[in-house]
């Protein structure tokens, strides 16, 4: 019989140690950390949220999100819930550091002898390139009457678990065909090849930009919006689990990132303001930093682009969950997320070389951003095909079908193959922007000009173009990706059918290189104003069933004519 000090095994919390780690001893009983648990919502909706199925089938015009405060009410963790964890930490001499009704958690601070006994494991001390890391392995375990309570806790392992996905250009390009890649842009130029609106500029619009390591210099950024004639937004860095705004000084740090991410936004949507969370690159860390940036009530995010990620063999299935959750919570609030699908092709440079797809980028709630090669002048695309530089030891276009998240009833007719585990899972990505960094975007970092690429140039050019929806349809139009796939939308991509990304061979229609392809922003404004898309959000896509996106096999030679969409 279970007594109140029973305790069980916490799903989805294994840990391994890292390939190649090397055990140095246990961790330092008196080290203080923090650790984050995340409670259930009040409204106890577990698994997909009611209300972002809901969304999915409204068209933009008919949507109504709930106010930050509407979700706290309804959605946000319930008073007894946060309590009956209180309760569990002071016994077992932790103490509450902070806690969030809206982002379901309690933050909890103490040495690690007392969580070690809270949560019966060793905590161990890992020596892996580049340093050491606290680490554990097997399941948590929590009392079995907070089973109901607790879906996560993060913070026990410091692990780094996410990379930046940009990529600086190389001198030598490898001999790459002189017809594409040859060209570097503004990213005003980028937008002005996909037409996206010129008609507003994000005006009442704020778009949060995750950030794990690096910062910004304003300097920098002044420097960068002066030789665009732009005057620079406003941006506003908020510190989260005491990380900050830390540049290094060296371009190929996560420095490169920040500026990258800053100004491709800012300068697609010079009238929004910019507001960077900078966190712990952790579990913990990254899922604070998405939770504060969801919920924050001070700059109202309307849009969010994250540029990292890793391959989802290298997450917990507690944290995919609770990141799920959050993006589903955004979702109910009319925030759009825009993810870099990632730069290491099908196989999302896994250790074990097998095909995978990058984690946020397959969260079913999230915008995921592939990569393309682009050669442009003005507003006319000469040609675009799917980024790879594999063969070059350089990226590639992050896509293939998740073997986490199902099958999403909006991707059921666009052709997704099956998961290499057999699964019929999510394909990833679902649109793409230029990406590679020998067709790459001209920014300022460091105090130096330079071109950078990766597919996180294409979360914060997707987020910028997002701001500029906002503003043009006078209020958020969220989430996204059922819409995308609709006919009427589906139709204004430029279709992307040349290419692979080393596991995947572009096709017409959705492709796990490009998705469905690159934006028409006007054309995509316009579609989603339409008075077809009542009928066609709750169709879903319409696209042609017979259409399947194929694995690359070793001997594929071919070169395929892309296709515009018709």
């Amino acid at each position: 019989m279970a007594t109140k000090n029973t305790k069980i095994e916490l799903p989805g919390s294994e840990r391994a140690a890292l390939a190649g780690a090397v055990r140095v001893g246990p961790a330092d009983p008196n080290e203080i950390i923090d650790v984050t648990i995340v409670v259930r919502r009040g409204s106890k909706t577990s698994g997909r949220f009611p209300l972002i199925e809901e969304l999915g089938r409204t068209p933009i015009a008919e949507r109504r999100h709930l106010t930050r405060e509407e979700f706290a009410a309804a959605h946000g963790a319930l008073t007894e819930d946060l309590a009956r964890v209180r309760a569990f930490a002071e016994a077992n001499g932790l103490r509450v550091k902070s806690e969030s009704i809206p982002r379901r958690s309690i933050i909890l601070t103490g040495p690690v002898s007392a969580f070690s006994q809270a949560f019966e494991l060793e905590l161990i001390r890992y020596r892996h390139p580049p340093g050491e890391y606290r680490g554990r392995t097997g399941r948590l375990k929590i009392p079995a009457a907070l089973a109901e309570v607790i879906e996560g806790v993060f913070g026990l392992d410091n692990r780094s678990q996410a990379q930046p996905h940009f990529r600086r250009r190389q001198h030598n390009s490898g001999g790459r065909q002189p017809h594409l890649g040859g060209t570097s842009y503004v990213p005003t130029q980028v937008a002005q090849a996909y037409d996206f609106p010129t008609t507003v500029q994000g005006a009442g619009q704020c778009i949060g930009i995750l950030e794990l390591g690096g910062g910004f210099n304003p300097n920098d950024l002044n420097a960068f919006f002066g030789n665009l004639g732009i005057t620079a937004p406003p941006v506003s860095a908020v510190s989260v689990d005491g990380a900050a705004n830390a540049p290094t000084g060296d371009p190929n740090s996560a420095d490169g990132e920040v500026a990258l991410d800053i100004e491709v936004a800012g300068a697609v949507a010079p009238g929004a303001s910019i507001a960077v969370y900078f966190a712990p690159n952790t579990d913990q860390g990254f899922l604070d930093a998405l939770t504060t940036a969801i919920h924050d009530t001070t700059n109202n995010p309307s849009v969010i682009s994250i540029s990292w990620g890793g391959p989802e063999n290298e997450w917990t299935q507690q944290a995919m969950m609770a990141f799920d959750a959050a993006c589903q919570d955004a979702a109910t609030l009319g925030v759009t997320i825009c993810t870099a699908s990632g730069d290491n092709g099908a196989t999302d440079g896994a250790t074990d070389g097998q095909l995978h797809v990058d984690f946020p980028a397959s969260s079913p709630a999230i915008l995921a951003c592939g990569g393309t090669t682009l050669d442009a002048t003005g507003n006319q695309i000469k040609d675009e095909e799917a980024w790879n530089e594999l063969a070059t030891g350089g990226g590639a276009t992050g896509g293939g079908v998740s073997q986490v998240f199902a099958l999403p009833s909006w991707q059921q007719n666009a052709g997704v193959p099956k998961a290499p585990n057999g699964m019929l899972g999510r394909g990833v990505p679902d649109v793409a922007g230029d990406a590679d960094p020998n067709s790459g975007y001209q920014i300022v970092v460091d105090s130096q000009a330079d071109v950078v690429g990766g597919t996180s140039a294409v979360a914060p050019l997707w987020a910028g173009l997002i701001a500029l929806l906002n503003q043009q349809a006078t209020h958020a139009v969220g989430y996204l990706n059922p819409l995308l796939y609709a006919a009427p939308v589906e139709a204004t991509f430029h279709d992307i059918n040349v290419g692979n990304n080393g596991g995947y061979q572009a096709r017409p229609g959705w492709d796990p290189c490009t998705g469905l392809g690159t934006p028409d922003g006007n054309g995509l404004m316009v579609a989603l104003a339409s008075p077809q898309m009542s009928n066609a959000a709750q169709a879903g896509s319409s696209g042609p069933v017979e259409i399947r996106a194929q694995r690359l096999s070793a001997n594929l030679g071919f070169h395929e004519t892309k296709k515009k969409r018709e």
